[in-house]
């Protein structure tokens, strides 16, 4: 029996190669490690001298500083596969993840793409499509209009039907590109304009679709994961409701807005679509929580998120293995009823960003870089003292993660960690997360969406 496993583990060892940078390339490196894997690092010119690519058992130059001629060059990551030999890619996060042309060579060129398939990134990466999976499998969804809406004469027939204000979003959208919002009859026309040429510039695709806009909600995401054999298991929800222009900046679970019903019914109806999709991967579906404790559908990530670190320390689930072990073809090794969630959990992002300044990017040579340690607290990330960020990327430092017993312990051991966490060379968003735990209306749970836009915009985001 142990010469049969030890046979079956053979068969399926992979070279990987991890088409990403930062902090989640070291990630999935530790992972395939973990595993036994041998890793391929990819990296820019402006990333030679990255962790990644030290970490990495082989590392090869894909291209020049822009992302579009390196990380986004489809054709330079498939030679580097044909160079090392690798024979799957794990996308990681942003850069070519949720890119179903990208699964799709991948599969054609025989490489284990780790993720779903090229035809679940489609289905639920459009919008309108991944809204009407929703609507099939009976999940509440935004009132908005049914599909793409072409003119600004059905777009204002759409519109008088659920009532402004609205948002108008393009279908290919993310990143909080190509939304618009419209507070009336006379409004909609400039903006629903505007969404149509901002898409076009960002996505090289118009198209737009309505959605009813939920005054002040939460933001709730749910961790799921399904194998190739059939089998579905949600991991509980992750809260993101601190936002900046719609980018996350501290994630927890659980929400303090769910109950044990809730979550239930909101994990059942994020399994039911994906199950509807074939899905099989990790993957988060995005719902909005209204003031009334209403769920509505709003998305579905089809790739591994920032903020998945946060479900693993609750659930104690190696999120990122998992993926690998369902791209290989295993089974899951646990169902629902063994997921528990202990303790609670934040994640704060050290973006290279002045939060005094409006976030201006501040990147830059990381002169001094000092995490915090100590028992409950993880730090993931690529940098270290000497390293100068590039400008060129993503602006993050490193994500800290902190646990407690409950919500009030896990602030606590935040602010210890927070107050050992050294940077300097460059601003960072550690003053941000120091004052959201001193703020009463965070600590209280009275925020939303939109709570950090408005202090911003009032210009008290540090004097409160």
């Amino acid at each position: 029996m142990a010469k049969q496993q030890t046979e079956t583990s053979q068969e399926h060892k992979m070279k990987v190669l991890i088409a990403n940078r930062g902090e989640i390339a070291v990630r999935i490196i530790r992972a395939c490690h973990d595993l036994g894997l041998q890793t391929v690092a990819v990296y820019s010119k402006a990333d030679a001298d990255a962790m990644h690519v030290y970490h990495a058992d082989e590392a090869i130059c894909i291209g020049e500083a822009p992302s579009s001629q390196s990380y986004l060059k489809i054709p330079n990551l498939i030679a580097a596969c044909e160079i090392t030999g690798a024979d799957a890619v794990h996308p990681g996060y942003g850069f070519l993840s949720e890119n179903a042309n990208f699964a799709s060579i991948c599969e054609s060129s025989g490489l284990n793409f780790i993720g779903p398939s090229s035809r679940a990134i489609s289905l639920l990466g459009d919008k309108a499509e991944a809204k009407a999976t929703a609507k099939k499998v009976k999940c509440p969804v935004i009132p908005g209009s049914d599909g793409i809406v072409r003119d600004v004469e059905s777009g204002l027939k759409e519109a008088r039907k659920f009532g402004f204000p609205i948002f108008i979003k393009a279908v290919a959208g993310g990143g909080g590109k190509g939304i618009r919002i419209a507070y009336n009859e006379e409004d909609f026309v400039q903006k629903f304009l505007a969404a149509r040429t901002e898409a076009q510039v960002s996505f090289n695709n118009p198209d737009v679709y309505l959605e009813k806009m939920i005054v002040n909600p939460r933001h709730i995401e749910m961790q799921v994961i399904g194998d190739k054999h059939g089998n579905y298991v949600y991991l509980g929800e992750r809260d993101c409701t601190v936002q900046r222009r719609r980018q996350k900046l501290i994630e927890e679970a659980p929400s303090p807005m769910l109950n044990e019903a809730m979550r239930k019914k909101i994990g059942e109806s994020a399994v039911a679509i994906v199950r509807e999709a074939n899905y099989h991967s990790v993957g988060t579906v995005e719902f909005l929580l209204d003031q009334d404790g209403h769920y509505y559908f709003m998305e579905v990530n089809t790739r591994i998120q920032v903020e998945h670190t946060v479900t693993e320390e609750i659930t104690g689930i190696d999120l990122v293995e998992q993926q690998i072990r369902i791209a290989r073809g295993e089974k899951l090794s646990f169902q629902q009823k063994d997921i528990t969630l202990k303790g609670h959990v934040f994640e704060f992002r050290i973006n290279a960003e002045d939060p005094a300044n409006n976030f201006a990017p501040s990147p830059g040579l990381l002169e001094h870089y000092n995490p915090p340690g100590g028992p409950h607290v993880r730090v993931d990330s690529a940098c270290y003292s000497g390293y100068r960020i590039p400008p060129n990327y993503d602006s993050m430092i490193a994500k800290l993660i902190v646990k407690g017993k409950d919500r009030l312990d896990a602030v606590q051991r935040a602010k210890r960690a927070l107050k050992e966490f050294h940077i300097s060379g460059v601003h960072s968003t550690i003053p941000f997360h120091q004052f959201m735990l001193h703020n009463p209306q965070f600590l209280k749970n009275e925020y939303t969406i939109n709570t950090i836009d408005q202090w911003i915009a009032e210009g008290c985001l540090f004097s409160m």
